[in-house]
Parts: C-alpha cells; sequence; structure tokens
C-alpha cells in the first residue's frame, strides 16, 4: 500500500483559542465552558493520551479483517500515526468546550476549525489514484471513530467529565469524522473528475496523432501507453454525420477500445481490429440506424489514406450513391473510386454514350438498358431477353440498331470497359449529363 501523509504540519495552524468570525469578549464567554472545567479536560487529555497506543491497536486489529492494508499501515507508521492521533483528540478536547448549540453551527456550515478538510482531500484524492474504493476508506475512519469514542468516553467517565460537557463529546467525535469524510470524497470525486478529463484529453491527442500524417510511430506508441489502449494489428474509422444524435450515441457504445474524434463535418471513431472474429457482425448490429459509415481495416500507420476514403464515402451516402446502414467502405470501393471526381466521370460518360444522345428520352433510355444488359450476359442474347422480359427477336433489333449507332466500337475490349463504367455507375439515361 503506499504510504498516505495522514500529517501535514503547514496545513494545521495552532488554535489559540481564536476562531474565525467570533467577536472576542462576554459573547465569546457564553459560548464557553468556565474555567473550572480545564481541570477536568486537562486530566481527560492526560489520560486519553496514555491509551493512545491501546485505542491504535484495537482500530488496527477491526481493521485488519476487511482493509489489512491499513492495519498494516498503522502498525509499520506507528509513529506517525500517534501523532496524528494525538492531534485529532485535541482537536477533539477543545471542542467538548463549546455548547451543543455552536457544534450544530459548525456542523451546519462545514466550517473547517482546524484546517485539516485540505490534507483529507489529498487522502482521498490519493485513495482514487491507488484504484482504491471511496467506501472502504470511508469505513476506516467510522471504525477509528467508534474506537476513539469508546476510550474517550470511558476515560471520561473516570474522570468525572460533565454531562453537558460529555455530550458536546459526542456530538464532537461525530462531526469531525463527519467533515473528514465528506472532505477526503470531496477530494476523491475531485480527482477522478480531473483523471477522467485529463484521460480522454490524452485518448483525443492519441486520436489525432493516429489521423494524422505527421505523427511517428514512436510518438504514438508513448501516447497509447500514456492512456493504456493496446496498438491493434489493423484499425478503421467510423463515421456518422454531426447532426445525427442517433448516430452519435451510438457511436458512444461502441466501447472504450474504441477512440472518439470529433472533427469538423463528422464524428468519428477509431475501432481496432474491426476484421476480428464476429466483430464486422457486432459492428453492423451496434451502428444500423446510424447512418454510419465504417472505412475499410489498415494498419495504424495508413489511417489517414483510410479516413479520406471513408469521407468520400460519407459523401456520397449524403447523395444517396451509398444506401447501405452501416455503409463498409471495402464493400463499395469501386462505386468511390467512379463517383471520387462526380464532373470528371460525367465528362467520360458522354463521351461514351455521345452516339446516344440525339435520341429521343424513351429510345435512348430503351437501348441504354439493353447496352447495359449486353455487356453483362456478353451478348447472351436469351439472358438478355429474360432480364429484360422482351423476346429474342426484339433483342436481336435492338442490338441492330446499337451496332448502327456505335459501329465497330462495340467489338473494341477496351471501348466496352468504358460503356460498362459508363452504365453501371450512371443514370440510364446519358440525356442527364
Amino acid at each position: 500500500m503506499e504510504k498516505p501523509r495522514l500529517s501535514r504540519a503547514d496545513s494545521i495552524e495552532p488554535d489559540n483559542g481564536r476562531h474565525a468570525g467570533r467577536p472576542v469578549g462576554v459573547h465569546e464567554m457564553t459560548g464557553r465552558r468556565t474555567e473550572t472545567s480545564d481541570g477536568t479536560l486537562a486530566n481527560l487529555a492526560k489520560a486519553t493520551s496514555e491509551r493512545l497506543p491501546r485505542m491504535l491497536d484495537d482500530v488496527a486489529r477491526l481493521l485488519n479483517e476487511h482493509w489489512p492494508d491499513y492495519a498494516e499501515f498503522i502498525v509499520t507508521e506507528r509513529d506517525e500515526v500517534l501523532v496524528s492521533a494525538n492531534m485529532f483528540l485535541q482537536r477533539l478536547l477543545r471542542m467538548a468546550k463549546w455548547d451543543i448549540a455552536e457544534l450544530s453551527g459548525i456542523a451546519d456550515q462545514g466550517v473547517d476549525r482546524f484546517g485539516e478538510q485540505p490534507l483529507f482531500e489529498e487522502i482521498g484524492r490519493a485513495q482514487w489514484q491507488q484504484g482504491r474504493d471511496l467506501t472502504s476508506l470511508l469505513s476506516a475512519y467510522q471504525i477509528g471513530a467508534r474506537v476513539a469514542w469508546h476510550h474517550v468516553a470511558e476515560v471520561a467517565l473516570e474522570v468525572g467529565v460533565p454531562s453537558d460537557m460529555f455530550a458536546s463529546l459526542a456530538e464532537a467525535v461525530f462531526i469531525f469524522v463527519d467533515q473528514l469524510s465528506s472532505a477526503s470524497a470531496r477530494g476523491y470525486v475531485l480527482e477522478q473528475s480531473e483523471s477522467a478529463a485529463m484521460r480522454e484529453r490524452l485518448r483525443d491527442e492519441l486520436a489525432d496523432m493516429l489521423l494524422s500524417d505527421r505523427s511517428d510511430s514512436a510518438a504514438i506508441r508513448d501516447a497509447a501507453a500514456r492512456v493504456d489502449w493496446p496498438l491493434p494489428r489493423q484499425a478503421a474509422v467510423v463515421l456518422v454525420e454531426p447532426d445525427n444524435p442517433v448516430g452519435s450515441a451510438l457511436l458512444g457504445r461502441l466501447g472504450n477500445s474504441s477512440l472518439h474524434v470529433r472533427r469538423q463535418r463528422l464524428v468519428c471513431a477509431i475501432v481496432p481490429d474491426p476484421d476480428g472474429p464476429q466483430r464486422r457482425e457486432r459492428l453492423a448490429s451496434a451502428l444500423r440506424g446510424a447512418g454510419a459509415v465504417v472505412g475499410h481495416a489498415v494498419p495504424l500507420e495508413r489511417l489517414p489514406a483510410s479516413m479520406h476514403v471513408a469521407e468520400l464515402a460519407a459523401q456520397l451516402r449524403r447523395t444517396h450513391v451509398l444506401e447501405d446502414d452501416p455503409v463498409f467502405v471495402d464493400e463499395h470501393l469501386d462505386s468511390i473510386i467512379v463517383h471520387r471526381d462526380a464532373k470528371l466521370f460525367d465528362a467520360m460518360r458522354h463521351q461514351c454514350l455521345a452516339p446516344l444522345a440525339h435520341l429521343g428520352p424513351v429510345t435512348r433510355k430503351r437501348l441504354c438498358e439493353t447496352l447495359a444488359c449486353w455487356l453483362r450476359h456478353l451478348g447472351d442474347r436469351r439472358a438478355m431477353a429474360e432480364e429484360l422480359h422482351i423476346h429474342p427477336q426484339t433483342v436481336r433489333y435492338r442490338m441492330t440498331q446499337l451496332r448502327e449507332l456505335f459501329g465497330e466500337s462495340l467489338d473494341d475490349p477496351d471501348n466496352r470497359r468504358r460503356l460498362t463504367l459508363a452504365l453501371a455507375w450512371g443514370t440510364s439515361d446519358p440525356g442527364d449529363v
């Protein structure tokens, strides 16, 4: 167990009988016990100090069953713990001189009269940093308070502490422990929140590095180690539109194994090993309805290029060229290649289908469908007739028309490839170009 700092001299100032916000004079005297009680308190202080070693032994014994690390600390750091415990008792006895009304006011206002709260906030922070549960620390406080009250009460009865002072002692114990518990809980939550914010910032930095072609592998390894993100063999980007709340929510459910990034036009996540066993099926199920684009899996050094391709796919999804839900880029690389430059593609279609441009819309559309079918079936007229739901003689007639329009270019393999490209990904009517 990392050694917690239970005492810090610069965080505790002597009381010197002064308390902030209380004027000195007659009113001050009304909130204090009479001087005749000082002798009783002195006896109580002496007797309880002598009992401190027994008190710590009892606390260590009770802690040992469920929190052995705390018990071991009390044993190994006994001198330091004795000093801190004695300071606690001195604070307690000072509070015993106040009446119940004043003690209640301290509890209600959360006043830190003795300066311990910053120290116990640090203890709460250390509890989070060491990966320990807050409840174990608060339970240890409660055990310490019960043991302390048992011994103090026993000694108080022996030295004849008046009943009103006895009641103040009991009230002071509960207030003191409640304030220290609150301080530690506050430190724990603050550290948790600050650590989470820092972790998210570091994860964002790692994601930006992975998507930047200016980061070297050593820097990426160091950044991944800082956030405990195992570097995968391959990764893919997942994109959703920023104005799609459903998509953003579903992206958030991919878990901590994914790195999330918000870019100008898209919300993005980096998913490790997307081609792992059943990983693709799980991604498809998790992202259905999100309008997402899943980039192709690549080694980490190629993520920037993969991101560019995924952004092109997202643009095609906006224009309904791609309509899968989600779109997996590796299933549509041909469409992305063809449509990455719309003006260039339109110019190519216009050139390839120029022989049909002078025809009427109905005839032009019918001949485009026939030509596309002929290219798909490699000239098999029977298969063409079945697909187009026409008689084979009609197929022969239409092909005669097409040969008159295109001439020998229909027999040129290169021109056939261009025609296939123009007809497969464009509109059926070249007049739309």
